[in-house]
């Protein structure tokens, strides 16, 4: 199984909202059963992050430089613009 994080500035708003998209579409896409979800602000999750404790990082916010190669940018999934490149990626990462 597959350890997802979203993240956003302060692990509430947007990381919600991001992370209600993502499980309808895992749902959709019948990948439910192979991930598990964290929600939680960036500033509590960088090191876990460079620990590499997750397969999958979506934020909805700016990251730091050192982590920002491991991130999915998830800001299209709050505007609807380029969704479906995101869950292109995040689909790739759950078949690695």
């Amino acid at each position: 199984m597959k350890k997802m994080l979203i993240m956003c500035g302060a692990g509430h708003a947007t990381s919600t909202i991001v992370h209600a998209k993502v499980n309808n579409w895992l749902e959709e896409n019948n990948l439910q059963d192979q991930v598990e979800i964290k929600q939680s602000a960036v500033t509590e999750e960088v090191d876990n992050i460079k620990n590499n404790d997750y397969d999958i990082v979506i934020s909805t916010t700016i990251v730091p430089d050192e982590i920002k190669d491991r991130v999915i940018n998830g800001v299209a999934l709050l505007t609807g613009m380029g969704a479906d490149e995101v869950g292109n990626e995040v689909k790739k990462e759950i078949e690695e």
